[in-house]
């Protein structure tokens, strides 16, 4: 049966320090590129009929690194991580300074310059089950698995959504970089197979 397979980008500056990376077109550290490589074997084990990525370079690297040779990737701008609009580039514990208890899934995040105006979870939502309609489309045309190459926060709410809840429930989805997520079906109901899957030890 085909599946969805999820690929978090592997690791950059700011994703090693907990910094809010939306827009900001970062590239992989060293450590990054290590681990993302050290996923191919896994991504083998599928066959994969189509890759949908981030046209961020961090997701972009990934893909290169992760996917079988000849695979053909396909930018997906509905990918792109969420838009953290005023907080890009503040880590958690700067933002709770002045903004005592903030949490981005109950809370949000403030409008900030051109470059990075913001977005609602709503917002991010529609994106996803935007992404979700053409992956399912491409599952069902195929009959072959479909990977998305992408970041942390819009992968979790791409999976609430695949699993028919609400946006705000990917706060439940833990997932570090360069880490492998599995999504299908059980008796036509969508599930989670595999999760936070990665080839190296903690």
């Amino acid at each position: 049966m085909a599946e969805l397979l999820l690929v978090r980008h592997g690791e950059t500056e700011w994703s090693r320090t907990g910094r809010h990376t939306g827009r900001t077109d970062l590239p992989l550290t060293e450590e990054g590129e290590r681990r993302a490589r050290a996923l191919a074997p896994l991504l083998a084990r599928w066959r994969i009929a189509r890759a949908l990525c981030s046209p961020l370079r961090r997701a972009a690297r990934t893909a290169e690194l992760v996917l079988p040779p000849g695979t053909g990737v396909r930018p997906e701008s509905g990918l792109m991580e969420w838009d953290y609009g005023a907080y890009e580039g503040l880590t958690t514990a700067e933002i709770r300074r002045t903004r005592p208890g903030w949490d981005l899934w109950r809370d949000g995040v403030p409008p900030g310059d051109g470059a990075h105006p913001g977005e609602t979870l709503a917002q991010v939502g529609e994106r996803c089950d935007t992404v979700l309609a053409r992956a399912a489309a491409a599952l069902d045309e195929h009959d072959a698995d479909v990977v998305l190459i992408a970041h942390g926060h819009v992968l979790r709410v791409l999976t609430a959504r695949w699993l028919g809840q609400p946006a705000v429930d990917g706060a439940l989805y833990r997932l570090d970089t360069s880490a492998l997520c599995v999504l299908g079906t059980e008796h036509e109901r969508r599930v989670i197979t595999g999760w936070n899957l990665r080839p190296w030890p903690e």
